[in-house]
């Protein structure tokens, strides 16, 4: 049995509703009007439907984020060069990007993953190194990768969450995502599953200007046409026009799903591989949360698909996990809401 269909199999269909249900109840009985803390209430439950317990620990946070290049940027997708996808990634390592810093105060520990960027790091350099290939292909010419390719992506992501939890056990998981030009294969991943027309699911990414951006629409709507892609593989979606770093994202979520971990999917990269894993495991869902709404038009596609709302909006574009990071502490007050706030029975308080 391949790894990938192992962790599917292992992932459990619905959470613990006992514990959920106990959770409703303390909520509904505590020291204030009932559901008064809306939103932060509904996270609290299903945290502790996911842990089985009312006083869930969020104290192992952990942040990967995962790179790979995209042949697609020779098209004159991106802002910026490919050559900055490794430069990220070695700053990642040295502790020096926006994710380290709000992972940092959070608690998190980030660590990048090589999953296919166009360059050799050092095998010393502290990172995952799952590289699968030395990015994808032009999807406007060729599939973006082999599907075998496309498994193997996914399956790094899997691996990563083994050899974290082989450390120690993780709370809380956030995804994030490093590779310019990934908003274009992004983008065309909801268009391949949803059919919605591609300009109305593609954003300016790293900021490119009105011309760039019927550019970018048109390369995104030729990959569609040439390789049509099938919307009831997530497989054929991922390896025609996908990124390797969006398979080992949908790893991440696939792999944490199977160990009952909680995850936070960032901006609109990392949701387009948690969107690839729930295409796959349905039940991966249950463990999944949305960090934000990013200003990237195809989010708001991605989480209606999904049937999730974004936690906050500040206007983030950002990606790197910087949103999971953020929405960390969120969830760690979620936990403290249910546990810690008192019932009116446990303050003595009668005739309510």
């Amino acid at each position: 049995m391949s790894l990938l269909k192992q962790t599917i199999d292992s992932i459990k269909t619905t959470l613990n509703q006992e514990v959920f249900d106990a959770a409703k109840d303390r909520l509904l009985n505590q020291a204030k009007p009932p559901e008064s803390l809306g939103v932060m209430e509904d996270i609290s439950a299903r945290l502790a439907a996911i842990k089985g317990t009312i006083d869930v620990k969020l104290t192992n946070k952990r942040i990967v984020v995962c790179a790979s290049d995209h042949g697609v940027t020779e098209e004159g997708v991106s802002l910026f060069p490919a050559e900055v996808t490794p430069q990220m990634v070695l700053n990642f390592a040295r502790g020096g990007a926006s994710v380290n810093v709000i992972g940092n105060h959070a608690g998190a520990i980030v660590k990048a993953a090589d999953i296919g960027v166009n360059y050799d790091f050092d095998q010393d350099l502290p990172i995952f190194h799952k590289k699968v290939r030395h990015g994808t292909a032009n999807f406007t010419k060729e599939r973006a990768m082999t599907r075998k390719e496309a498994i193997q992506s996914i399956e790094a992501g899997i691996e990563i969450v083994a050899e974290l939890e082989a450390e120690a056990p993780v709370d809380l998981l956030g995804t994030g995502d490093m590779g310019i030009g990934n908003t274009t294969p992004s983008s065309a991943i909801i268009a391949a599953f949803s059919g919605i027309p591609v300009e109305k699911l593609t954003g300016r990414g790293t900021g490119i200007d009105d011309a760039a951006l019927a550019n970018k629409i048109a390369v995104i709507q030729k990959g569609l046409d040439l390789h049509k892609p099938d919307p009831a593989d997530p497989l054929d979606i991922l390896s025609k026009v996908g990124g390797l770093e969006i398979g080992a994202l949908a790893g991440l979520v696939l792999g944490a799903a199977a160990r009952g971990i909680p995850v936070i999917c960032d901006g609109l990269i990392s949701t387009a591989g948690a969107l690839i894993a729930c295409e796959l495991a349905p039940a991966a869902r249950q463990y999944l949360f949305a960090s934000h709404k990013s200003v990237e038009v195809g989010h708001k596609y991605m989480h209606d698909r999904l049937g999730m709302e974004p936690l906050i909006d500040l206007r983030f574009r950002l990606g790197e996990g910087t949103g999971s990071a953020v929405c960390m502490e969120l969830l760690d007050l979620s936990t403290r809401i249910l546990a810690d706030i008192k019932t009116f029975e446990e303050v003595g308080v009668t005739n309510i």
